[in-house]
């Protein structure tokens, strides 16, 4: 019995764990047998001439073409070969048709943001958008889009294994698939509504004063990019005014609308031939964003007889984003400018299809979006709109507004006459500076702060946009929108937005720092960034020459200026020994470096962490988890300027800093030992921070998920260079890297050959691809890659070769 109890255990294992996994291996083989090929021939309909698209070691397409046309259909073909599956998700997205995909199997995440995107009309505008952009934008844009159906119509190997596990098949790509990318940035990058909720939902149990001290301004002496010495005491802002949201239920709508994301983050700095050695300029551009995998960006290079360009492209996005062109080189970092309001709407009492305006009720514009959830009912949204924008409440579980009354977002963003990919695409072919100059005339949104330089040596800064200018206020808090006082009267002129040529100082510096100072005229916006970041690459730069190398260097840099600042205070705690003291003694012999194998970055964020608790749980309450963060500024001012924030309202006695300081470090040093044992010299801050390259929806799966997970231990941490952003609230895993530069990039332009670039994860989308995570250790070191070289040393140099050509012909 025994003997045919276990033959009976052995077939039941067979039959539940062997056979299933021997299935899942055999289908995962066919995948990885069946990959897109990188060389051979075949024909591609709407082609004018043969392309080759070679491709290097690490799998970047070098497309040599005969003309742009061509160029961009090859540039389609090869995004879809390689990252179909992130163009479908990025356009769904866009389209508020995710829930089309994934019902709601992982939560409603899906079918809020389908509801957000639905209700902002993100797509129809990019539809309509693409109605107003030049011919030859709009050519490059269709003949991009043939490229990816012409792979979708041409191709031999199965869909990537996304869409075999949901039995989806892609629709044809439309140009406004491409341009619905931009608005999906531009709406992420200025975001700063949330930032507006949130003021609000303080102002409602705390003081103007008490707010300022919680989100405080820039310290003396922060670095500002346009400013004569490069210093400037920090830009002047209005007050808060008044606001009665006792009607607002602002924790509902923070709740209910989705999360984009963290917008705050990036580097750039540019210098002068004068400042660096080899008599030209040189820019470094580090733009930060989430981590996943694949990670955003995919590098490429385009040759043909008259256009070259070479850099980071999106897949789905015709046009380079960040790179050079043989003549002119750019980087991007966000503005954090003030570009968005929300306007508290009174409904007309008498009729509640209009709303009240200073010329009288004005009807809503309606209209009704259909949202399919997968083996769900269809929802069915009504969609209104103001004067001033969409109206966003109410909202799904939330009873957001006073009753009578809706809430509505104002940004230009949302423009249906958005000209900002045609921006772009004069960018991508500007033959000097100037030229860089004027075509950033059309752009709309996201406002970024634009560094450019020429091969002649010229260099120039510029934050385009379509900027504001309100009648009243500072665009800090939602605000009336029946009376007329708040609203916009218009944008800035060109002419007045921040820009700068060839700079006194030789260098230009943004890391999301203010951008002007208070002698400028006009009003961007009243909160900035933490500037610890460019405040670490002034102090690198220095005044000294500097050659391409010292610039990768520098972007690499792990110092935390917060820790520096910080720990000269948080090192009064008093400490008598045992565990406290042993950590006390690491910090104070800490040079502030967050070094992934050393102890000393995870005490330092860990206590930072627990201290801003100690000292704002108690006054903010239920909006604490929403104001939690390592916030260096605010923590500094409370230990110095502000002490009453350590009472500790909740008990009798009047606790003093030092009292802060101990029990957040006992609460940190428990929560230590919990995590990573009782031996301090044990733990490392990498079994902490590691990159989160993990993909979207394998990353859920069981097995598959460790197998094709990037994830790796990093250096850095929120306040350095080579930044990793993490979600400090989060009770699991508050110090993941789950942002930064998935894209580095150095620019030479005495050799524009000679510049450098990294992506985060590798080139391919396939997790069975020998190029899904190939480039990862190499960006985690510092490790660069030129894309350079002509047809014959590429080729030489073992490069795959693909050729398409034009379906009248036979291909060779």
């Amino acid at each position: 019995m025994l003997r045919r109890a276990a033959a009976v255990l052995a077939l039941i294992v067979l039959l539940a764990v062997v056979l299933p996994l021997l299935a899942a291996g055999g289908f995962l083989l066919w995948l990885r047998h069946d990959q897109t090929p990188h060389s051979g021939s075949l024909a591609l309909p709407g082609l004018q001439s043969p392309v080759e698209i070679l491709r290097d070691a690490h799998a970047v397409p070098h497309i040599f073409a005969a003309s742009e046309h061509d160029a961009y259909m090859a540039l389609g073909y090869a995004h879809a070969q390689d990252r179909l599956w992130q163009m479908e998700t990025m356009r769904r997205a866009g389209a508020g048709r995710l829930s089309e995909l994934f019902g709601l199997r992982a939560g409603d995440w899906t079918l809020r943001l389908d509801r957000t995107m639905r209700t902002l009309g993100i797509y129809a505008q990019a539809e309509a958008s693409f109605d107003v952009l030049p011919p030859e934008v709009q050519e490059a844009f269709t003949a991009y889009a043939a490229g990816v159906n012409g792979y979708l119509a041409t191709r031999i190997e199965p869909l990537p294994i996304e869409f075999q596990i949901l039995q989806h098949s892609p629709e044809p790509w439309r140009p406004a698939d491409s341009l619905v990318w931009g608005k999906l940035m531009a709406l992420q990058l200025s975001a700063n509504y949330r930032d507006e909720l949130l003021r609000a939902r303080l102002l409602r149990t705390l003081s103007p004063e008490q707010v300022d001290e919680l989100l405080p301004r820039d310290p003396p002496g922060s670095p500002v990019t346009l400013s004569a010495s490069g210093r400037s005491g920090s830009p002047g802002r209005p007050g808060h005014k008044a606001f009665d949201f006792a009607g607002l239920d602002l924790d509902g709508i923070l709740e209910a609308l989705p999360d984009l994301g963290f917008d705050t983050a990036s580097n750039e700095w540019a210098l002068t031939g004068q400042r660096t050695r080899t008599g030209k300029p040189i820019i470094a551009n580090d733009p930060h964003l989430g981590l996943e995998a694949p990670i955003l960006w995919y590098l490429a290079r385009i040759v043909t007889p008259d256009f070259t360009i070479a850099g980071a492209t999106a897949p789905g996005v015709p046009v380079h984003l960040l790179g050079h062109n043989g003549r002119v080189a750019w980087g991007f970092t966000t503005t954090h400018s003030d570009t968005q309001d929300l306007f508290i709407e009174r409904i007309d009492p008498q009729d509640p299809s209009r709303y009240l305006t200073p010329d009288g009720p004005k009807p809503f514009v309606t209209r009704t979006e259909t949202i399919r959830i997968a083996g769900q009912p269809d929802e069915t949204l009504t969609v209104r709109e103001t004067r001033h924008g969409p109206v966003l409440t109410p909202l799904e579980g939330a009873d957001a507004t006073p009753e009578g009354h809706v809430l509505a977002l104002a940004f230009p963003g949302l423009s249906p006459k958005d000209t900002s990919a045609a921006a772009l695409y004069r960018l991508n072919h500007a033959a000097d500076a100037e030229a860089a100059r004027e075509a950033l005339f059309l752009h709309v949104a996201p406002q970024q702060n634009i560094v450019y330089a020429d091969v002649g040596g010229r260099l120039g800064f510029m934050a385009p946009a379509l900027v504001p200018v309100r009648a009243a206020g500072d665009g800090r808090v939602p605000v009336p929108g029946w009376t007329g006082e708040y609203d916009w009267t218009g944008y800035l002129p060109f002419e007045a937005l921040p820009q700068a040529i060839d700079p006194p100082s030789g260098q230009f510096v943004n890391a999301n720092n203010a951008v002007v100072g208070p002698d400028y005229p006009h009003f961007l916006g009243a909160d900035w960034p933490d500037p610890s970041r460019a405040r670490r690459i002034v102090e690198m730069l220095g005044d000294k020459r500097h050659s391409v190398e010292d610039v990768l260097a520098q972007q690499m840099d792990i110092v935390s200026p917060a820790a520096r600042d910080l720990l000269p205070l948080m090192l009064k705690v008093p400490v008598r020994d045992g565990l406290a003291a042993e950590a006390v003694g690491q910090l104070r012999d800490w040079d502030g470096r967050m070094r992934r194998d050393r102890p000393e970055p995870l005490i330092f964020n860990w206590w930072l962490r627990e201290l801003v608790r100690t000292l704002y749980a108690d006054e903010l309450g239920d909006a604490f988890p929403r104001y939690w963060d390592l916030r260096p500024r605010a923590v500094h001012r409370a230990l110095t300027d502000s002490r009453h924030w350590c009472d500790d309202l909740t008990t009798a006695a009047a606790e003093s800093c030092a009292d802060a300081l101990s029990s957040s470090l006992k609460a940190a040093l428990s929560r230590l030992q919990e995590r990573h044992g009782p031996q301090l010299v044990a733990w490392r801050w990498g079994n902490e921070h590691k990159a989160a390259l993990q993909h979207r929806i394998l990353g859920r799966l069981p097995v598959l998920d460790q197998l094709f997970d990037l994830s790796i231990e990093t250096d850095g941490g929120i306040f350095t260079v080579n930044r990793g952003t993490s979600p400090v609230r989060d009770p699991e895993s508050p110090f993941a890297h789950v942002h930064g530069s998935g894209l580095r990039a150095v620019y030479d332009l005495a050799d524009l050959s000679n510049s450098r670039f990294i992506i985060a994860t590798g080139q391919s989308g396939n997790p069975l691809s020998p190029h899904w995570g190939d480039l990862v250790r190499m960006w985690r070191d510092g490790g660069t890659l030129r894309l350079a070289g002509d047809r014959g040393t590429l080729a030489s140099a073992g490069a795959s070769i693909l050729t398409l050509s034009p379906a009248s012909e036979k291909a060779p």
